[in-house]
């Protein structure tokens, strides 16, 4: 079965994986940790570009800070292959933030985060195994409130 998102068809795992991340953001805003643990890997690989005093999300998954300290709500959610889904969000002009998620077999094994960043997600395959594409761009930053702004870019090749 297929649903849609964005006017392509999703194929189910990444409808799942897509539920999976929207069920950790709802465990973050609530402080549901059991909830967190359990769709998280414990040895999960954590990458971040921004500013050093921005490692809010690391902050909330460690119990550093609490959850209410900073809150990630994502004004987009979206599947990007198999098993990578990136959220995004922003407030105002001053906090932008991106993360991408990757994960296997319903679990959470991956995350990078992008603070204060334009990011563009790109394939990188050979020609000959990316099927009738007509652009290698996967996703892209799409800050509404912050178009004004100068940000840092960066390409993420997957």
């Amino acid at each position: 079965m297929e649903a849609k998102d964005a006017g392509m068809a999703v194929p189910e795992p990444e409808n799942q994986n897509k539920a999976i991340v929207h069920a950790l953001y709802n465990a973050l805003a609530s402080g549901d940790t059991e909830k967190v643990t359990g769709i998280t890997a414990s040895d999960l690989e954590w990458w971040f570009h921004g500013p050093q005093n921005c490692h809010h999300m690391m902050r909330v998954l460690t119990g550093e800070s609490a959850h209410t300290d900073f809150r990630f709500e994502p004004r987009s959610v979206t599947a990007i292959d198999g098993g990578r889904v990136i959220a995004e969000g922003y407030e105002g002009a001053h906090v932008y933030w991106v993360h991408v998620w990757t994960l296997k077999d319903g679990l959470i094994v991956q995350f990078r985060e992008y603070f204060n960043t334009w990011l563009t997600v790109t394939e990188l395959r050979p020609l000959s195994w990316v099927v009738r594409q007509e652009s290698s761009t996967l996703w892209q930053s799409q800050p509404r409130d912050l178009f004004n702004r100068s940000l840092p870019g960066l390409m993420l090749a997957i």
